[in-house]
This record gives C-alpha cells, structure tokens and sequence, in this order.
C-alpha cells in the first residue's frame, strides 16, 4: 500500500493526502504525505483535517443507531413522534428508517436555500419541516446529499437533547480518542487541509446525463451549490452540517467505520450491540436511486451504510 500510496505522488500529481486502514481494532496502515496547501507551504501531517464530504453521514447514522440500541428511538415510529413539526406537509406517515436510508422524499429543499442558511441549523431544520416531499416516502430512494445529515441529526437532538456533534463526541469519538468533529473549534482550524477543485470542464455526454436528473435531482445536488471554496469558510467549518461537514483524520475515518466493520466494537469499547451493528446493514430495497440513478443504475441502500 504505500508503493501505491507513493506513486498516486510520484505519477498523478497528488497534493497532499493520508489513508488509513484498521484490522481488527488496530490500526495497520497510517500513511500521509504531501503538502497541506497548493502554495506548498503547510507539510500534511499525521494529525492533519479533512472535511470528508459525506462521509460524515456514517457516523450522524451512528449516533440515531446508538439511540435505537437504547431504546430511545424506534426506527419504526414516525419521524413525528420525536420532531412533531415534521408532520407538515404530508408527512405524518415518514418513519425514521425512512430518514436513514434516503427514502423520505426530502432529498432537496423547494425554495431557494444558500450556503449561509445551510450552516443555520434552526432554519434549514424549521424548512425541511414545512417541506413537501418530492415523492411517496418509502416508495424509493433518492440521495439526500445535504438534508440527509439535518433530518437524522434533529431527531437525534430531539431525542438526546444533544446536537449531534456533541452526542458523537460524548458516546464515540472522546472515549474512543478519535479525531473526528462535526462542527469544528476554531482551535482545530489550523490544522486543516486545503480543498482543491480541479478545473475539469464538463463533457457532453456528462451534459446529457445531467439535462435528465429530475428536478429532485437538481434540488438535492444545487440547492445550495457546495464547492471546494465553500466549504473552506470559517462559517461552514463552525456549522454543524452531519451529511457533508465532519472534519477528521484519515486514521479517524477509518477507526470510525471500523465500529461498524466490528460489529458495534472498536478497541475492546462496544458502542453498539452485534444486533445493531448490524442492522444498519439492513437493506431497505433496491431501486434506481432518483437522485444518482441517472449515472449509477440501481442501488440499495440501508439504514446508515450503502
């Protein structure tokens, strides 16, 4: 791995960048390298911070799984009986496993919502309330990019009376020692990598798959547009956004997700029970995804994890 590691430097140009891989518990790959910013001026560290886009889904799913293992949730219950609000606009019969496998309808907000009132969770909340879903929920799925982590993470405030940040850090990352936030401190800032978009202009058959995405599609994946430079912003990285926003360490990553490949274990700490490790597994029904569809055919989702 890290002759690959090496040349992914060597023969594609890779600016900076760290990968971790962990067994049984412990950790047998930790690799970094590279620069943490294009002026070259910051060397990637092992403790360096990336904001890992949707990743973060993985563990807001965690903290509503840890809730269900308790008792305290029913992933079978309407979303309603926790967030009454949500019952608006149809929406009196949306389960939270509906929530969690991207099959609520909600992929995207109607009205026009920017990056600032993204990183506003009272309000993006108090809309996706109001929202009418774009179709039946629980018929299929449609990938819930930005409102995924939102619609998990208020039931999980709701329930917990923690944002779901703190909740993970309580149950998970602090007594786990992992290196992972959603909602960062400013004191972490620092230590941050530099998001880079390629400039890669659109082909024409990327064109035409786009002009087909239906307008939940459009709603989920534009509104708002988040780009490298965004999520840059001292405001973003402050916010809690659990679908797109945690910030953590390639080592962090992988000892999150090996809670799941554990089977609710990491490190001699049990999280969850072997029963609800693996439910999060559950498939929940494969359809063409109306969101992704248009580019990766049918796929099933289950209730936290692809």
């Amino acid at each position: 791995m890290r002759r690959a590691f090496e040349e992914n430097f060597r023969e594609r140009g890779e600016l900076g960048a760290a990968v971790a891989v962990t067994v049984g518990g412990r950790t047998v790959v930790d690799l970094w390298g590279g620069w943490a910013d294009a002026s070259h001026t910051r060397p990637w560290e092992q403790d360096t911070l990336v904001n890992v886009w949707s990743t973060t889904k993985g563990p807001v799913a965690l903290c509503a799984h840890i809730l269900a293992d308790r008792g305290l949730l029913d992933l079978d219950a309407p979303v309603a009986e926790y967030w009454p609000e949500f019952a608006a606009a149809g929406k009196e019969k949306v389960l939270v496993r509906h929530l969690l496998s991207h099959r609520a309808g909600l992929a995207g907000l109607r009205e026009p919502h920017s990056l600032e009132q993204l990183c506003d969770w009272e309000l993006t909340t108090q809309r996706l309330a109001a929202t009418q879903p774009w179709w039946e929920p629980g018929t299929t799925s449609g990938y819930h990019a930005l409102t995924y982590g939102h619609l998990v993470g208020e039931v999980v405030r709701r329930v917990s009376g923690l944002m779901p940040g703190a909740f993970l850090e309580r149950e998970v990352t602090g007594p786990l020692g992992i290196d992972f936030r959603i909602g960062l401190p400013e004191k972490d800032c620092g230590r941050v990598a530099e998001l880079h978009q390629p400039p890669v202009a659109m082909s024409s058959e990327q064109a035409a798959v786009f002009a087909q995405l239906a307008p939940a599609a459009i709603a989920a994946l534009t509104n708002p547009p988040v780009s490298a430079a965004g999520a840059g912003t001292p405001g973003w990285r402050a916010a809690e956004i659990p679908a797109a926003n945690g910030h953590g360490t390639a080592r962090a990553v992988a000892e999150l997700y090996g809670v799941f490949a554990g089977r609710g274990s990491y490190g001699g700490h049990r999280v969850l029970s072997p029963e609800a490790a693996e439910r999060v597994r559950e498939g929940q029904g494969g359809c063409r995804d109306l969101v992704l569809g248009a580019g990766l055919g049918e796929t099933e989702a289950g209730l936290g994890l692809w």
